[in-house]
């Protein structure tokens, strides 16, 4: 299934998007895809529904196509080509960090860049949606956390992120700064999560081209392993990181996000995005 949550954000609506395309409707059947929504057991109820008795109607703006995450986790230098574009070593074991969930917008809302910014970056990344509680799960076992998969723009500020000290968060959690979606494809309808294509371009120029089979970790690896260090909730969020192609990464100048961009990525099973970008306004974040 494809879950989507679309109309004003204050208010969306719940659906799936059927076969053709069309947008049906849930709000009869459900409130809107929480954390319960994602469980195994909601999903399969979901799942045994035909789309094709539900009401079809009009798309409205997309929103994060689920509510109540309590954490954005995001994994660093996942791909090698993206550590060697970043003169970075291979790590020897993921590099864990957090986005704000208050960075997680829908799919083309606009990127507002902060106050002061000269080095915001794009990056396309496999989004993991947890449906479970995983705590201390074994590799083994850990896709049986995973309620499904989205589209991620791990957007990043450089200099925030870089050079002015600690962690990478600073430069990870801005408002505006984590686009999700179009909507949330359920794990069964994607399959193996390690062989998807994916890309992201920027003005029409394709900076990035990849796939999920060269990543260092698996996101098997990566849910197992983050779930030593804390518990993951359903409706948590994981993105695991980037191929090569990130604006900081282009020889010899590199390349960064300015007002008036327009940014396209997507990843195949799971949809595409697009971002303009604008220069600081609250109002357009809050909107």
């Amino acid at each position: 299934m494809k879950l989507l949550r679309h109309g004003p954000r204050a208010n969306p609506k719940p659906g799936l998007l059927d076969a053709q395309g069309q947008v049906r409707d849930l709000s009869g059947l459900i409130g809107d895809i929480t954390p319960a929504t994602l469980s195994p057991s909601s999903l399969a109820a979901l799942a045994s529904m035909d789309a094709a008795t539900l009401p079809v109607v009009p798309q409205g703006e997309l929103q994060v196509p689920f509510t109540g995450m309590s954490k954005f986790i995001a994994i660093g230098v996942n791909y090698a080509d993206h550590a060697a574009e970043s003169n970075l070593p291979i790590p020897a074991e993921p590099i864990v960090f957090q986005k704000t969930v208050e960075s997680a917008v829908g799919c083309n809302h606009p990127v507002v860049l902060p106050k002061g910014s000269v080095k915001t970056d794009w990056e396309v990344e496999l989004g993991v949606v947890i449906g479970s509680r995983a705590r201390y799960v074994a590799e083994a076992d850990a896709l049986q956390h995973v309620a499904g998969y989205c589209v991620i723009n791990d957007v990043s500020e450089r200099e925030y992120q870089i050079e002015r000290g600690g962690t990478w968060d600073k430069g990870k959690g801005c408002d505006t700064f984590g686009p999700i979606g179009p909507w949330l494809v359920t794990a069964d309808e994607v399959g193996d999560p390690q062989n998807l294509a994916m890309w992201l371009e920027v003005n029409g120029h394709r900076y990035q081209n990849g796939n999920t089979k060269t990543m260092i970790f698996s996101v098997a690896k990566i849910v197992a392993y983050v779930s030593q260090f804390m518990t993951l909730n359903p409706g948590d969020v994981i993105t695991t990181g980037t191929p090569p192609g990130v604006g900081m990464g282009v020889k010899p100048n590199p390349v960064f996000l300015k007002a008036g961009d327009v940014i396209r990525l997507g990843i195949e099973k799971l949809g595409e995005q697009q971002q303009t970008v604008h220069a600081w306004d609250a109002a357009l974040i809050d909107r």
